[in-house]
């Protein structure tokens, strides 16, 4: 990773700070809080060493951070604010009217409502003959949240009246920004995303002193809670990641990115795999499969039972992977050409190594997006028939409907993200930050309650390590795509952008194409996936498949989980897909595998360069090769 990546982000060393005092001012609470009941001298003196000794360690450790820090030339914090959170945080304070006198006398009147109403579950300020629980009973509290689901944020009458109060807070400051005027609809959606964003942000279940479920397993472990959730925070502000996984549960090629292949071909941007055949017989069009650069190729080779690629081989299909390098200095001049580029320099060789006259391919997110791009280019060259059909998993070339990533594309953040380049590259962890902002009560504030707050261990989950496994990006590339694709969405505007000297029309695209979308994907959302449709000439299958943007793709048969929807018609807009849809129970993968047949079902033996590393096949490394490894 580059090693400068530009200024501390304060907002997350104010937070870390406040989550530091907190938890030693619990500390010393609660220390001073000892029982006094039939408990011997000894023991209490031994319970009092225990809370001195949390205490001490915690000191100790906050002090060799500090010292740590200082020492560091450029620290960089993208943990918990990708793109200058804190001034998305001052927009809302600045735009929202929380001054005015009318809003706080509305604030005070229905808080202190609630707070009477609250108090009264617990028969405090009313006569208990009035009080509508009964002894032993849970409280009926007005609001609810999964947050605060434990039940002791309702056991005591403090906690259900600070979390109520948040929520009815967040309702009316939400609300407020949603229902501001005199601003377009851009400003407006950011305003909005911005203020859930520091709404999620100060909720009491984030902090130590107003989080009772903490504070349980504080009391219960004498501070060890809070010392291991504050090793847990150091590392990660080292780190400058949030630890969502086990960072020692998994090692590529030994319990992910495990399915037997060989590295067959390299350039500096991108390796080639080619996964060995389990079948006599093979599809004869082999497979090229284009994942997100974003991040690294095994989300589809994840472990062996949820492996898209492993399922792929094992259906008799000739698979190839390219696995993308990590950019480093050498890779800052990048561009998209480079990346079209690298496509259709992985399908012609493939094509040639396999002596075959044309490929399948596979295109996930952004390299759906390039691959729609490449397809358009071979078509104006006259080579479009190098390409037997193309899949595009969540991706999107029309840009209008592109859900929250939108609200980080405007001048001032693709400015911003510039600025926090090192070396031209865009360091990863920034980029993770902002795909966790999207759904933070899930990415990120379930993690603080948990591994900070309560110091519990991390799960193993592939998932989650592929997540957290970042890979830095080509700064004027990235930008370049946000700012023509995201912002200016030209894609869709022929002859408006062009690859390697020839004007981009999506209209040339007659390649038979199956299209895949995650009926609640965040990122790609299924709207804005479904108007590919809308830009092809060719023929074209649209498949919504349960859950989102990575669980909705990951999703091998034998799972038997979600659904997926087809519709023979002729929809012209997704809700008339939806509408006339037919849906089926389970994977779509075996209905890919049935499209993909009814194009040509031609197969041929194995042999040959069909099964890599063969007698007289010069192979460079066994998979998942070199470049997936690098940092």
């Amino acid at each position: 990773m580059p090693s400068k990546v530009g200024p501390t982000d304060k907002t997350t060393d104010l937070f870390a700070e406040l989550l530091m005092a907190q938890a030693q001012g619990a500390l010393a609470l609660f220390g001073q809080m000892l029982p006094q009941s039939d408990a011997s001298v000894a023991e209490s003196e031994r319970e009092s060493g225990d809370w001195a000794e949390s205490a001490a360690r915690l000191q100790a450790m906050w002090a060799e951070f500090q010292v740590d820090q200082m020492a560091r030339v450029s620290a960089a914090s993208p943990l918990m604010d990708p793109f200058q959170w804190g001034q998305m945080t001052e927009t809302v304070l600045r735009q929202l009217p929380l001054a005015n006198p009318e809003v706080q006398q509305k604030f005070w009147e229905e808080g202190l409502a609630l707070t009477n109403a609250v108090l009264g579950q617990f028969g405090i300020g009313q006569n208990p003959a009035q009080n509508p629980g009964t002894e032993g009973s849970e409280p009926q509290l007005p609001r609810s949240d999964k947050r605060f689901a434990d039940p002791s944020w309702r056991r005591q009458p403090y906690f259900a009246m600070v979390h109520q109060l948040y929520l009815l807070l967040s309702e009316q400051v939400l609300a407020m920004a949603e229902n501001l005027e005199g601003l377009d609809a851009a400003k407006k959606r950011q305003l909005v995303f911005a203020t859930k964003a520091l709404i999620d942000g100060l909720s009491p279940a984030n902090f130590p002193l107003t989080n009772p479920v903490a504070i349980e397993k504080a009391l219960e472990t004498r501070g060890e809670s809070l010392v291991k959730g504050m090793e847990n925070l150091l590392a990660d502000l080292r780190r400058g990641q949030l630890t969502h996984t086990s960072p020692t549960a998994f090692k590529l090629g030994e319990n992910i990115a495990v399915t037997p292949g060989k590295v067959v071909y390299e350039t500096p941007l991108f390796q080639l795999i080619q996964y060995t055949p389990t079948t006599d017989k093979v599809l004869k069009t082999p497979l090229v499969i284009f994942p997100p650069w974003i991040n690294r190729f095994y989300i589809l080779d994840l472990a062996p039972k949820k492996s898209f690629v492993r399922w792929a081989v094992e259906q008799g299909i000739t698979v190839f992977m390219v696995s993308w390098k990590s950019a480093d200095a050498t890779m800052a001049d990048l561009q998209w050409d480079d990346y079209v580029q690298a496509q259709t320099d992985a399908i012609d060789h493939v094509r040639a190594r396999l002596d075959v006259p044309s490929v399948h391919t596979i295109g996930y997110c952004v390299a759906g997006t390039t691959l729609a791009a490449t397809l358009a280019l071979l078509a104006s060259r006259g080579e479009a028939d190098k390409v037997a059909s193309a899949t595009f998993f969540t991706a999107q070339v029309d840009f209008e409907e592109a859900g929250d990533l939108k609200n980080f594309i405007d001048d001032h953040q693709i400015e911003a993200l510039a600025q926090l380049s090192s070396d031209g590259i865009v360091d990863g962890r920034y980029l993770a930050a902002a795909f966790n902002v999207l759904r933070g009560n899930d990415l990120i504030w379930s993690y603080v309650e948990k591994n900070y707050l309560q110091g519990e261990e991390h799960p193993a989950f592939d998932l989650l390590h592929w997540n957290g496994d970042v890979t830095n990006l080509p700064a004027r590339w990235h930008c370049a795509y946000l700012r023509d694709l995201y912002r200016d969405n030209r894609l869709v505007e022929p002859g408006a952008l062009q690859v390697c000297g020839v004007p981009i029309d999506l209209r040339r695209i007659a390649t038979p194409c199956y299209i895949q979308a995650g009926r609640e994907d965040h990122i790609a959302p299924a709207k804005s996936v479904w108007k590919l449709t809308r830009h092809l000439s060719g023929p074209w299958t649209f498949v919504l498949a349960g859950s989102g943007h990575i669980a909705g793709v990951v999703n091998p048969p034998h799972a038997k989980k979600y659904q997926f929807w087809t519709n023979s018609g002729e929809p012209d807009s997704l809700d008339s897909f939806i509408a006339g849809a037919q849906e089926h129970p389970g994977s779509w993968w075996p209905h890919w595998r049935g499209w993909l047949e009814s194009l040509d079902e031609t197969s041929v033996p194995v042999r040959g360069r069909r099964k890599p590393g063969g007698r007289g096949d010069a192979v460079i490394e066994d998979a998942p090769g070199r470049y997936v490894a690098t940092r």
